[in-house]
């Protein structure tokens, strides 16, 4: 799903994009992009590895539900519902120890470029 014209507004919802997400089959769903951000669903299965490298963009991660561990840098910590996590450029960073499906919302400033 992608959004309309750059003037016009967009709202998603949660429970429509896990369902797209489940759909594509994939744990990464971009649901909105613009040159200035982008946005997407990402979903980590209990046991899961997170693959993911350092990005060349700033991202936040809002977590919806689940349990996880987080490495970013040198630190590491806790993710659970309600956790909100920055993320600066070029940092390696991964989730880990997934105790329960993790459901993210992800937003990249500027839009994400795929490295």
């Amino acid at each position: 799903m992608r959004v309309p014209p750059d003037n016009l507004p967009a709202t998603f919802t949660v429970s429509t994009l896990q369902s797209q997400q489940l759909e594509g089959g994939r744990p990464y769903l971009e649901f909105l992009r613009r040159a200035s951000m982008s946005a997407g669903l990402y979903v980590l299965e209990a046991g899961a590895t997170d693959g993911q490298r350092p990005h060349a963009e700033d991202e936040a991660y809002y977590a919806v539900s689940g349990r996880a561990r987080l490495t970013v840098g040198d630190t590491e910590q806790t993710v659970e519902p309600g956790s909100f996590i920055y993320v600066p450029q070029h940092v390696p960073h991964r989730f880990h120890s997934i105790e329960e499906r993790l459901v993210l919302l992800v937003l990249f400033a500027p839009a994400e470029s795929g490295g």
